[in-house]
């Protein structure tokens, strides 16, 4: 008799101390790349990015029905917002994910997005005046050597003849548009509940996605109706798309932003071991030194500041009358 109300304090537990939800959202999109990598030149970019929100779509609408019916009307009223958010983080950013895939190997798209956690505050500055701190621009300017160590694939003369691989620029690109998503998210209208601002967000990019999607299958390049295929947008479109999207957003709400960002980074580790276990892709020195730098520059862009020491006897000063 005790099982049900033990299983449900412990369920409670993880959901509002969810270190363990750190390691499950990483794990998910890692797959998604992988996924990207392994099958680009069959499953059609666009294609895929409109059925993965499709599919996260019929899995939540159950949850925000009442939802919709209530707050419908604000829905409409924050709709820049919400089209905002969805062009730039659920349309833009996977889309050119795929795109980059297609000549980029896994472990260096991985590592390359392990720049968002620094490429949000640049974009903060631009779109929201927040300048940032000495420490953050020291930390970025770090963090974006070992991106050229990366997209320089460890040789410097690559980028002074400016032959960087299409791939890993197309990547970066992809990256802004996401760093340019959690920009927006500060606007995000406190009257729509969390999980219907999700879905509202995944509908736009999904009606964004639709022409380009129709413009595929016209040309020959429809979403192979095929068992890999259709299991890989099972996976996408369930664990990538929403529960990973979920898992961060309780994360970022429970354990707060800071934390949750770095975990962000586990993603190039993920990356990197799946595609070496299962593609055969090599981890090589550079892409150790690259992302050894981009995550010391992190490290140092969310030390806190240190805090001055009070001199001696000014604890004194102050509480005396």
């Amino acid at each position: 008799m005790t099982l049900a109300p033990r299983s449900r304090a412990l369920a409670d537990l993880f959901w509002h101390r969810p270190y363990a939800l750190l390691l499950l959202s990483p794990l998910f999109w890692a797959g998604n790349l992988l996924i990207g990598r392994a099958y680009g030149s069959e499953l059609p970019p666009f294609g895929l990015a409109f059925w993965r929100w499709i599919v996260a779509l019929a899995f939540l609408l159950p949850f925000v029905w009442g939802d919709l019916r209530a707050h419908g009307k604000a829905m409409l009223r924050h709709w820049p917002i919400i089209v905002g958010c969805g062009l730039t983080g659920f349309a833009g950013y996977p889309v050119l994910n795929y795109v980059a895939l297609h000549s980029t190997p896994a472990a260096t798209a991985s590592m390359l997005n392990s720049t968002l956690p620094l490429m949000v505050p640049l974009l903060a500055w631009g779109v929201a005046g927040e300048a940032p701190s000495a420490r953050t621009i020291a930390g970025i300017a770090i963090s974006f050597i070992g991106v050229g160590i990366i997209v320089s694939r460890g040789d410097w003369s690559v980028l002074s003849s400016f032959s960087i691989g299409l791939g890993e620029i197309i990547m970066l690109v992809a990256v802004a548009c996401f760093a340019l998503y959690c920009t927006l998210l500060r606007y995000r209208p406190a009257a729509l509940p969390d999980r219907l601002f999700l879905f509202a967000t995944m509908a736009a990019s999904a009606i964004a996605l639709l022409p380009f999607a129709l413009w595929e299958t016209a040309i020959g390049r429809a979403f192979p109706v095929q068992l890999y295929a259709l299991a890989s947008l099972l996976f996408i479109g369930l664990f990538a798309s929403l529960v990973a999207n979920v898992f961060w957003t309780q994360c970022v709400a429970t354990l707060g932003p800071t934390l949750t960002g770095a975990s962000f980074h586990l993603m190039a580790v993920y990356a990197s071991v799946l595609a070496y276990v299962l593609l055969g892709e090599p981890i090589r020195p550079f892409h150790l030194a690259g992302i050894s730098l981009i995550l010391t520059g992190f490290a140092i862009a969310i030390l806190p500041p240190r805090i001055a020491r009070p001199a001696p006897g000014a604890a004194e000063v102050i509480r005396r009358p």
